[in-house]
């Protein structure tokens, strides 16, 4: 019999995701996928499922779930208070969960997003191959509501571990290498030297889509429009407002503002839990 989770508190943004839908760039397709990717993997591992097996992603309110039959649950990535039926359970260690019982995965109380693994994983249909919802596109299950009634996958070969991990720090700062490149042509040798050199901060208006960011302009020195071209994961894009924007997995695949540089990959999940007015610098390493 499929156990099923029913979903009592959705939180603000409760998504389900997984490594997301590589490959379909060319056909506008965005990866989508857990934008804190190494916490979804170490939640499944502790789970005993597959590293890429279905997650619930929350973002900074957590969710609450009740499960109809006895489930392993493990809470990771944005440190919360994690409850059963009330009592206090362990945050990023494995936690049984009773047939009826409330799990609440509570306010974060650092960083920004949490990651829910049942152990089976989350078994919501596929769609191009990921069970991850895009925000972007509407590809995927719709964000949670209360009522959302979730299968649960079969119980994994692998016993879940009975053991915590380290998990990382949220970052107080947020330093994000780069690889400058392919407009910088488009900009003043003082706008670019800002970008390698000012700190900004992480804006509150920041998504899934992108991190944007608050702090100085960076000026263009090209006035024509600029035709719209391929986009990948981490490209910083400077709007007209000249405040850069990195772009998240559930980024668009193309785009017309121009590209200043792009952000090393795993440098991204540190991003996915920097809260609002986090500090961030780009840099080069050299």
């Amino acid at each position: 019999m499929t156990t099923k989770l029913t979903v009592t508190r959705p939180g603000a943004l409760t998504t389900i995701q997984d490594a997301g839908r590589q490959g379909h760039a060319h056909l506008g397709v965005p990866r989508s996928g857990a934008l804190d990717a190494p916490a979804m993997r170490l939640a499944n591992r502790l789970a005993g499922n597959p590293e890429g097996a279905a997650v619930l992603e929350t973002t900074l309110t957590g969710c609450a779930l009740r499960p109809d039959h006895p489930v392993t649950v493990v809470v990771g990535g944005a440190p919360c208070p994690v409850t059963v039926n009330g009592r206090p359970a362990p945050w990023g260690t494995p936690v049984r969960v009773p047939a009826g019982a409330v799990l609440d995965a509570g306010t974060a109380t650092a960083g920004l997003r949490s990651y829910l693994a049942v152990a089976g994983g989350i078994a919501v249909e596929a769609t191009l191959g990921s069970r991850a919802t895009d925000l972007l596109s509407g590809l995927g299950p719709a964000p949670l509501a209360t009522g959302t009634v979730l299968p649960v996958g079969p119980a994994p070969h692998s016993p879940a571990l009975p053991a915590a991990a380290p998990w990382p720090a949220p970052p107080a700062e947020l330093v994000l290498p780069v690889r400058l490149g392919p407009r910088t042509d488009w900009f003043t040798g003082a706008g670019l030297r800002t970008f390698l050199s000012a700190t900004f901060t992480v804006s509150p208006h920041s998504n899934r889509i992108g991190l944007r960011t608050e702090g100085p302009s960076l000026k263009w020195k090209v006035e024509t429009e600029l035709p719209s071209e391929g986009m990948v994961l981490g490209a910083v894009q400077v709007p007209p407002d000249g405040r850069p924007v990195v772009f998240l997995h559930d980024h668009p695949t193309t785009g017309g503002y121009p590209v200043i540089a792009v952000v090393a990959e795993e440098a991204l999940a540190a991003a996915a839990q920097a809260v609002p007015g986090t500090p961030v610098r780009f840099t080069t390493g050299r």
